[in-house]
């Protein structure tokens, strides 16, 4: 059994005392019989409970690698043997703590002892990701119009390129960019606020539905700098969309800055209000395309150096070669290869590095539309034609929209062409299965490895 600590940390939930260390301990006790001894001795070792706050656990973790990996593969299950114990539980966050640290008996002066705990996770109060800065964003020449702009914008908000419009597809670094102007600028003392365009469409609705609306508009209006992800969400929503106009001739006539992102250009948004497609191209558009070779090189030695981690120039080179798609495949494909080096204890060779990416790899030759449709429904043992139907069985709905996110993400189809093909739906309907399908994504690692189970069938 994994012990970190013999000190014994409470939190307190209204007036009810918890004792997180027995919390945690437990909680080790079901995850290790979850999981395999080399997975739960590598990722659990020197884990803790720091704090409880409003049904947010805090989790202690000895590295930035071991956060981002139980984040990205764990998180669902930690989530749930957790509120088997507790109910009130609603989430998990990460904090990177030392182990001198850790063995400090008084929980508070170890939170206060290290690094504030915002520098680690996303701040509640303005959505920003501190891992995402222009220091540790790779600059190569796919994007460094790009990052031009969005550094100029940090320089001189709300002055030059307002609105500043970044677009291009996904995983080719929209987000780690605009987010870096709005880390930027909060150290700077300005109000910052990053959201996507699906969440401010929720909040809307919910505004209305509460009677809130004034509150809503109040809350976007305290901001000197909004920062909206995924505007193409938007298309096709006339409420929202009315909304944020005023909402942007507000910040605009008052000099306050913002930014957006899309994964086309704002002339292409078919499902956008002409008057607000003409204010995005009011200020600075930019694309951020694909990566070139030289820049994949660099992305991966420069996300090597950052996780502390020796790769061989010809891993580099063959890594660079083979994955000619987006930065986040780059980065799945070294957390793989980070992940097996560890549990060897040694850095990989090329062979095993080849092996590795030969499993992990998107399906690259050419295939039609039905093909991906008969393979998906093939793997979910439903019948093909079920997919194309107007129907929403839960055992249809999941394939479906499975089927659309490997059409867009993996072959590159449009959201109108794909909503073509399967049946004739709305490509508004498209754009919300995809992203729903990249949501659960981050949660569900059982979703991961169907996705990675299906991208093998499609090779």
């Amino acid at each position: 059994m994994n012990q970190t600590s013999s000190t014994i940390t409470t939190g307190f939930i209204g007036t009810a005392e918890i004792d997180t260390k027995k919390l945690w301990d437990d909680a080790l006790v079901n995850i290790e019989l979850s999981i395999t001894p080399a997975n739960f001795k590598t990722w659990f070792r020197d884990t803790r409970i720091v704090a409880i706050e409003d049904g947010t656990i805090t989790l202690g973790v000895p590295s930035v690698f071991v956060r981002d990996w139980l984040r990205d593969k764990f998180q669902s299950m930690i989530l749930k043997v957790l509120r088997d114990q507790a109910t009130f539980i609603r989430g998990i966050e990460y904090a990177v703590v030392s182990r001198t640290e850790k063995r400090q008996e008084n929980r508070q002066q170890s939170i206060n002892a290290s690094l504030p705990l915002e520098e680690y996770y996303i701040n509640k109060s303005d959505n920003l990701n501190p891992r995402y800065s222009f220091d540790t964003f790779v600059i190569g020449p796919f994007n460094a119009l790009a990052h031009a702009a969005a550094k100029t914008v940090s320089d001189r908000p709300g002055i030059t390129y307002n609105p500043l419009f970044i677009y291009g597809k996904t995983g080719h670094g929209k987000t780690h960019l605009i987010q870096a102007v709005g880390n930027h600028l909060k150290r700077s003392g300005a109000k910052v606020f990053y959201v996507t365009a699906e969440r401010f469409t929720v909040d809307y609705f919910n505004s209305l539905q509460s009677g809130t609306a004034n509150s809503f508009k109040d809350k976007y209006r305290q901001y000197d700098v909004l920062i909206m992800d995924d505007v193409q969400f938007l298309n096709s929503k006339e409420k929202t969309q009315e909304e944020l106009f005023h909402l942007f001739n507000t910040m605009h006539d008052n000099n306050k800055q913002i930014v957006f992102s899309s994964d086309i250009h704002p002339s292409l948004l078919s499902g956008m209000e002409e008057r607000l497609r003409s204010r995005f191209a009011a200020g600075m558009i930019v694309d951020i395309p694909a990566p070139d070779l030289e820049s994949r090189a660099a992305i991966l030695r420069a996300k090597a150096a950052q996780n502390n981690i020796t790769l061989s120039d010809e891993v580099v080179d063959h890594l660079a070669e083979s994955i000619n798609g987006n930065i986040r495949e780059l980065e799945g494909a070294l957390n793989s290869i980070m992940c097996q080096s560890q549990l060897l204890g040694r850095i990989l060779s090329l062979p095993e590095v080849q092996v590795i990416i030969k499993n992990s790899a998107k399906p690259r030759r050419n295939l039609a539309v039905s093909d991906v449709v008969d393979k998906v429904a093939q793997y979910f043992n439903i019948e093909p034609a079920s997919i194309y139907e107007k129907t929403r069985r839960k055992e249809v709905v999941k394939p479906r929209q499975l089927i659309m996110y490997i059409l867009r993400e993996d072959f590159a189809v449009s959201y109108p062409t794909i909503g073509q093909k399967l049946g004739g739906r709305d490509h508004t309907t498209v754009i919300h299965s995809c992203e729903k399908i990249k949501t659960e994504l981050q949660r569900d690692s059982s979703l991961e490895e169907e996705v990675a189970q299906l991208r093998a069938l499609l090779k």
